[in-house]
């Protein structure tokens, strides 16, 4: 498995807030924090591609957004905030050694922490960031491959990946005050703690969990489930309205 990540930008401070207000920011701290994420990658077996620091870009570290890599294709995204959308050439130079690209345009706005994908099921959550032409171009280029691309309603939140991610393809870690349980009837729906609405996201490393600390009553409710879970700090990135998925873009 591989995953792009890229270096704090120094003008972190500056980032986009769409649901919380700004506090300051360690920048020291949030990249002994970035290091330690990268670090706990490097130990479950990924390789790194790690790119260089884009200093004018405050939310560069936020990967994520950029693309959306499938097995037999990658999709750069049109991100829903104007500063965002230079991330998307070096992503795109990065990728293309790996998968055949295509491009969200405009009209169609897509923030890939707002793609969750489980199996051949691709869920959208129409929020600030993306919208429902972006749902319509992504059916276009995945219908060759076989999946499926459901827009949800959803609010209170930043991405549809804050308040919903994939533990396996079975089940789901859930907010029900950011998204409708019922939107995943079909899948087993872990909720998280009523007093750890941060704590729906996740990252799937093979077998593991990558996970926030901070939910310790959450993290209970996922282990209980015999999933093994890999904790790493990601306090001071949270401040940018990040969390372990926005940090990297992980494919085999």
């Amino acid at each position: 498995m591989k995953a792009i990540t890229r270096a704090i930008s120094s003008a972190m401070q500056d980032c986009e807030l769409t649901h919380m207000d700004r506090q300051p920011l360690d920048l020291e701290r949030a990249r002994q924090q970035h290091e330690a994420y990268n670090q706990a990658l490097r130990e479950l077996s990924v390789e790194l591609i790690e790119l260089p620091e884009q200093a004018e870009l405050a939310d560069s570290v936020f990967v994520e957004d950029a693309a959306l890599v499938f097995d037999e294709i990658a999709i750069i995204t049109h991100p829903g905030a104007v500063s965002r959308r230079p991330e998307t050439s070096s992503i795109a130079e990065s990728l293309a050694p790996y998968r055949p690209l295509q491009t969200i345009e405009a009209p169609a706005i897509l923030d890939g922490g707002d793609v969750l994908t489980i199996g051949k099921q691709v869920y959208v959550g129409l929020s600030s960031r993306s919208n429902s032409e972006a749902v319509a171009q992504l059916q276009q280029y995945l219908d060759p491959f076989g999946y499926t691309v459901h827009g949800l309603e959803m609010g209170k939140c930043l991405h549809l990946k804050t308040a919903v991610t994939a533990l396996d393809d079975q089940s789901v870690l859930l907010n029900p005050d950011w998204v409708d349980a019922d939107l995943f009837k079909d899948y087993t729906v872990v909720t998280t703690h009523p007093d750890e609405p941060f704590g729906a996201n996740v990252v799937r490393v093979g077998t593991t969990l990558l996970y926030g600390a901070g939910y310790p009553r959450t993290q209970a409710s996922i282990e209980a489930l015999g999933h093994t879970v890999r904790v790493v700090d990601m306090s001071e990135l949270a401040k940018a309205e990040g969390a372990v998925t926005c940090c990297s873009l992980l494919f085999n």
